[in-house]
């Protein structure tokens, strides 16, 4: 906050660290506080596995609009541009942010905007594509060039090549660095050690159980965060869930390695319980089966839509997600879809490395594979000519109400139509004649086109 009320003339700041050191929570919080003070120009949150969070394609056009509802001056300038270049949304990135950004931004007076203008960008290395990375980097660099406002920017990731490569290439003066995990301890640990008293204050703790606490942590308030929603949903067994999260040493000098064990303990509790051998084997099958599609979703499914599209019981699905609150955003409503509450779930499971529990481990070549399969296997079954009853083969998809696409297509089987074909490639599949591609292709090819159409999607056809 110094730096971006201050007269640094670094115009960027870029927040790094490991995983689960709290980029997003800061992130987050700068980005209320300055919009509660009329200061923030726009935010953006990367996420992967969020579809239109996980690139940039929406990236410069989303800050636009942000932009655009800041300031009458600015609309003008971005109605402007947008009118003038129809095609905007489709170009490169480096056109969009020179026609709807840094465009308006120097022939503009920011009338009741405060000066400097805080752009605050979360998660960067969430951005799949590295070329993206680099290009956002390099546009963000000529911030400092604006003469009518100051344009500060805040990015946040992890340290990934791309990025520090990016920040190499630029001209110090432009930036300034923090390494999140390099804060001093000693700080990290007073605010772990507040938050593990106010989140457990129904608990009893000890000192030592709270300096026990802390030690495990290791620095990670994602560690703080997961293990605090363990033991409270416990209830009951609280105390035990505690004593379970304490069992063993700690590993202070890898704090990942106190994540994954976390991960590990929360996961095999789930499973625990008087079962044999087979039923276990069972058990473990379906959590592969469901949380693996859960963390290779290339858009987030509820509950509902998960059950349809893997074809499980509705029971199995909810008994296998009911103690898992502790690693995933689960809605009570069975129409909200489920979320990982940190990318670093993700990273657990689908690391041989990590993950050196067999029965967890998702291989996620064969993951992608089945949930290729799934998505055929759901088309076959529901596509057909006229999915929407429409009667007139030159229907205007424009002139469909929403809610009858809604109520034809559910949002499982618009998954399938557009998602098919990714998880297909990451599979790493070899086709074969009369393989069941080759025959969702010669039965349904044409229907599959049709609902793309309906759901605004046939641009993705050329590319699938």
């Amino acid at each position: 906050m110094t730096w971006a009320d201050g007269c640094d003339e670094r115009c960027i700041f870029w927040l790094n660290g490991m995983a689960g050191t709290g980029k997003s929570t800061i992130a987050r919080t700068v980005a209320r506080e300055y919009h509660t003070q009329n200061k923030l120009a726009a935010s953006f949150f990367f996420s992967r596995g969020e579809k239109d969070l996980s690139n940039a394609s929406k990236f410069f056009t989303t800050i636009a609009v942000q932009l655009a509802q800041k300031s009458p001056a600015l609309r003008s300038r971005i109605c402007e541009a947008t009118t003038k270049n129809k095609d905007i949304a489709t170009r490169v990135l480096s056109e969009q942010w020179k026609q709807l950004v840094l465009g308006p931004l120097t022939v503009t007076e920011v009338d009741s905007l405060q000066s400097p203008l805080l752009l605050v960008i979360d998660a960067l290395d969430e951005c799949e594509d590295e070329r993206d990375v680099k290009e956002i980097l390099r546009l963000l660099a000529v911030a400092d060039t604006l003469t009518t406002t100051q344009l500060r920017v805040l990015v946040t990731s992890r340290p990934e090549t791309p990025i520090r490569l990016g920040f190499r290439k630029m001209a110090g003066i432009l930036h300034r660095d923090l390494v999140l995990h390099n804060v001093p301890r000693e700080i990290i640990d007073h605010d772990i050690a507040i938050y593990f008293c106010d989140e457990l204050e129904h608990i009893e703790l000890t000192e030592q159980t709270i300096k026990r606490l802390i030690e495990k942590a290791s620095g990670l308030f994602i560690w703080a965060a997961t293990a605090c929603r363990f033991i409270k949903e416990g209830k009951r067994v609280a105390n035990t869930r505690l004593s379970l999260i304490l069992e063993g040493g700690n590993s202070e000098r890898n704090p990942e390695k106190e994540l994954d064990n976390i991960y590990t303990r929360i996961l095999l509790d789930t499973i625990s319980g008087d079962y044999n051998e087979e039923e276990e084997k069972e058990l473990f099958e379906l959590f592969r089966k469901i949380v693996g599609a859960i963390v290779i979703l290339f858009d987030p499914l509820s509950a509902d839509a998960l059950t349809r599209l893997l074809n499980k019981p509705k029971s199995a699905v909810d008994q296998t997600l009911s103690d898992l609150h502790s690693v995933l955003e689960i809605p009570e409503s069975q129409l909200y879809p489920i979320r990982l509450l940190h990318p670093s779930f993700r990273d657990f499971l689908l690391s041989k490395e990590r993950c050196q529990n067999p029965q967890l481990w998702l291989d996620e070549k064969r993951v992608h594979g089945d949930m290729a399969k799934s998505c055929l296997q759901l088309m076959s079954d529901s596509l057909r000519m006229d999915m929407c009853d429409l009667g007139v083969p030159g229907a205007l998809v424009n002139n469909l109400a929403d809610r009858k696409v809604e109520h034809y297509l559910t949002p499982d089987v618009q998954y399938a139509c557009k998602y098919w074909v990714q998880h297909l490639q990451r599979s790493k599949a070899c086709l074969h004649d009369n393989d069941q591609v080759h025959q969702f292709l010669q039965k349904h090819f044409l229907h599959s086109l049709e609902t793309l159409s309906l759901i605004g999607r046939i641009s993705d056809a050329s590319v699938m």
